[in-house]
C-alpha cells in the first residue's frame, strides 16, 4: 500500500522538530525520509503482519525465500535444496556451494586461532561437494573485517586456507575484500567436478536402504562446550590458564575438522553408489529428516548404533550431556550420512571407517529413534539453525 501524499507531508514536516538545525542533519534526515517512503511503499503489506524468522528457522526461511525460483536453464541440472547446485558441463558436471560465517555467530575469535578458523571455512565447503560424491577443485574467499584486524592476522588466516587448499588438491582462484564495521565476515564458493551418474543427491534413498555414517559423531560438540567453559573460566579470572590437556581429539574436532573425500574411494572401491548422502553439519537427527524430506520416506535409526568416541563420552558425563544428544544436536561433525542398497550390505561388512545405523521405511511410518530400551522417539531437528537465537545464543557462541 502506497503512504498518501498527506501522510508524506507529515513525516517530512516531523523531521525538523526531531533533529532541529544542522545542515547535515537535515540532509540526513531528507535522505533517511526518501527511503522509508520509497522502502514502505514496496515492501509494506496491507495487514501489517511482522512474521519473525525464528518462527520459519533457517531451513524454513529458504524454503520460503525460494519456493518461486523456478529452473529455466538447461544447463542447470539441480538448483536449491541439496549440498551443492549441479551445473551441466561437457566432460563432467560443475558442483557450486557457498557458506558464510559470521564473527559472533559461527565462530568466537577468543578460542579459535585464525589459521584454524581459515582451515576450517575451507574444508566444511570441500564438505559440501563430497556430500555430492564430487571432488572439489576451486574456491573464491571474500571476507569483510574491520580496522581491529592487522595483516598479520589475515595472513594467518589465509595460511590455513592455503593449508587446507593444498592437502586437499583445491585452487583458490579469486574473491573480494572490504571493510566491516564490525568483526570478520568470511564468505566462501566452491566448484567441483563429478561425473554426472556418480552425483548423489538427498533425495535418493529408498525404503529398505541401509542408513550409514562415517568416522563417529559429537566429538565435534563438546570440543566447543570444553572451549567456551575456559573462555568463562578465564573472563573470571585472567590469571588462570586454560586447562585444554589431554582432550587434543574432541578440539581438533571442533577447531580442525576435515572433508570425508576419503571415504567416496572407500565406496568406489568397494563398487559401491549411495543412494542418498548429506554431510553431518547441523547433527545426526537433522541432516536425517533432509533426507527423508527430499526422499518422501522415513527411516529408523537405531541409538545403539550410533558411532561414539570415548573421549566424546568422557567429556558429554563431565557436562552432564548424554551423549547421544551431542551426535543428534552437536553438529560440525562433518562426517558423510548415506544410504545404500541393501544388496550393497556384503561389500561394506568389513569397512571399519563407516557404521550402519538404521534404514529407510515409508513416509507414513515417519522419522524415529530407536532407543537402547527398544522404545520409538520421533526425531526432531534440534541442531544449529542460524535464526533460533535462544538455543544458538547457548550453543555456538
Amino acid at each position: 500500500m502506497q503512504k498518501s501524499f498527506s501522510d508524506r507531508k507529515f513525516f517530512l514536516n516531523k523531521i525538523p522538530l526531531l533533529l532541529r538545525k544542522p545542515a547535515v542533519n537535515l540532509l540526513q534526515a531528507f535522505l533517511f525520509s526518501i527511503n522509508y517512503i520509497t522502502f514502505a511503499g514496496m515492501y509494506r503489506k496491507p495487514s501489517n503482519k511482522r512474521t519473525e524468522l525464528s518462527e520459519l528457522g533457517e531451513f524454513g526461511l529458504i524454503k520460503h525465500l525460494t519456493m518461486d525460483c523456478e529452473i529455466s536453464i538447461p544447463s542447470t541440472l539441480k538448483g536449491i535444496g541439496d549440498d551443492a547446485a549441479v551445473i551441466s558441463s561437457n566432460g563432467g558436471e560443475f558442483l557450486v556451494s557457498t557458506d558464510l560465517l559470521l564473527e559472533g555467530v559461527h565462530f568466537d575469535l577468543s578460542y579459535v586461532p585464525l589459521k584454524h578458523l581459515g582451515y576450517k571455512a575451507a574444508v566444511v565447503n570441500f564438505s559440501d561437494i563430497a556430500a555430492m560424491n564430487g571432488v572439489p577443485e576451486q574456491i573464491t574467499v571474500s571476507i569483510a573485517l574491520s580496522n581491529r584486524f592487522p595483516l598479520e592476522a589475515i595472513e594467518e588466516f589465509y595460511e590455513g586456507i592455503n593449508m587446507a587448499c593444498k592437502k586437499y588438491n583445491v585452487d583458490l582462484v579469486g574473491g573480494d575484500t572490504s571493510s566491516s564495521v564490525a568483526g570478520l565476515f568470511i564468505c566462501i564458493t566452491v566448484i567441483g567436478r563429478a561425473i554426472k551418474e556418480d552425483i548423489t543427491y538427498r533425495s535418493g534413498a529408498n525404503v529398505n536402504d541401509i542408513v550409514y555414517v562415517s568416522g563417529d559423531l559429537g566429538a565435534a560438540y563438546v570440543g566447543l562446550l570444553l572451549l567456551k567453559r575456559e573462555k568463562q573460566v578465564f573472563l573470571a579470572n585472567p590469571e588462570i590458564q586454560p586447562e585444554l590437556s589431554g582432550h587434543d581429539y574432541i578440539l581438533e574436532r571442533q577447531l580442525k575438522p576435515e572433508a570425508r573425500t576419503n571415504i567416496l574411494k572407500i565406496l568406489k572401491d568397494c563398487g559401491v553408489k549411495p543412494t542418498s548422502m548429506i554431510d553431518v553439519s547441523d547433527g545426526l537427527a537433522s541432516e536425517i529428516l533432509h533426507i527423508c524430506d527430499a526422499s518422501e520416506k522415513g527411516c529408523s535409526i537405531y541409538e545403539d548404533k550410533i558411532p561414539i568416541d570415548a573421549a566424546t563420552i568422557m567429556m558429554a558425563e563431565e557436562f552432564k550431556l548424554d551423549p547421544t544428544i551431542a551426535a543428534l544436536s552437536g553438529g560440525e561433525d562433518y562426517e558423510l550420512l548415506f544410504t545404500v542398497k541393501q544388496d550393497d550390505y556384503e561389500k561394506l561388512k568389513n569397512v571399519s571407517e563407516i557404521t550402519p545405523i538404521g534404514h529407510i521405511t515409508e513416509a507414513s511410518a515417519g522419522v524415529n529413534l530407536i532407543s537402547r530400551g527398544g522404545t520409538q522417539v520421533p526425531l526432531t531437528a534440534q541442531g544449529w539453525d542460524a535464526f533460533m537465537k535462544s538455543k544458538n545464543t547457548d550453543d555456538k557462541n
